[in-house]
């Protein structure tokens, strides 16, 4: 077979595996985004990335439209900043390709963590949601906290619309704080939230040409059977065995493009 089947092949398993991983997890682009190095430069392989895996950030949040209705205050309230430093990280990418290309293994190491601290976030969070939860008459955060909150989604979004990985964590911290209701709630104005990033950020790669659109194509369709195969596994998988395959994941690939980039390895 041609060498560009096995191409296309070794791209749609890597967005196959990347949907399953956001179902179960999260870190997806820690698989579509080095697959897709190894084809096209790094700028463009993160707006192929943020393209293909776009489709499953659309799928989640309708998944999460009960919810969505239910704290469609606070949801309108976050748009603008995200959206915006969605616009802004993407056109940073675009504007200096080779400072992203020295900032991959950083922006990758920086994903790693971020799944190290997932777990016991998430625990912290699931504890507020549950104490909001308990007391009924608790009053709305003071304007300094919601500010707080509005300017830290602006930069989470600008991180967003630059990489991406992890954004969804960062999220969850803020919104700990803002009396939004119980996890769920959380999940479903996280992933509304994500989705609004990515968009923004398509459109921006999309006119400054950084998407491959018969790579995007075919991994979205990958990608979108791996969240089913994930959503469904996610009944009978420990959450926990994934995230540990994506921080040995994440970790190994930020050595990896250490060396690469600074070292005197090459491919």
């Amino acid at each position: 077979m041609p060498a560009e089947f096995w191409m296309y092949l070794f791209l749609c398993v890597s967005a196959f595996f990347a949907g399953v991983m956001n179902s179960v997890a999260g870190g997806g682009t820690l698989l579509t985004f080095p697959a897709l190095t190894g084809v096209v430069s790094p700028a463009i392989a993160n707006g192929t990335s943020t393209v293909a895996l776009l489709p499953g950030s659309f799928a989640g949040a309708l998944g999460y439209r009960k919810e969505l209705w239910e704290c469609r205050r606070f949801v309108f309230r976050m748009i603008a900043p995200s959206v915006v430093g969605g616009f802004l990280g993407a056109w940073l990418v675009g504007k200096d390709k080779d400072t992203f290309a020295d900032l991959v293994p950083w922006l990758i190491l920086t994903a790693a963590v971020l799944f190290v601290i997932q777990a016991p976030l998430l625990k912290w969070v699931k504890k507020r949601a549950a104490e909001e939860g308990a007391h009924p008459d608790h009053h709305e955060p003071s304007l300094l906290t919601q500010s707080l909150v509005i300017a830290f989604q602006f930069l989470v979004a600008v991180y967003g619309g630059y990489f991406g990985a992890g954004i969804g964590i960062l999220m969850l911290s803020a919104l700990g704080f803002m009396g939004v209701g119980d996890i769920h709630r959380m999940n479903a104005v996280k992933t509304f939230l994500a989705a609004s990033i990515n968009v923004a950020a398509v459109v921006v790669f999309i006119r400054d040409e950084l998407v491959r659109w018969n790579y995007a194509l075919a991994m979205a369709v990958a990608a979108i059977v791996g969240g089913y195969v994930g959503a469904r596994a996610a009944r009978r998988l420990p959450a926990s065995y994934v995230r540990f395959a994506v921080i040995v994941i994440g970790f190994g690939l930020a050595a990896f493009y250490f060396i690469k980039r600074y070292g005197n390895f090459s491919l």
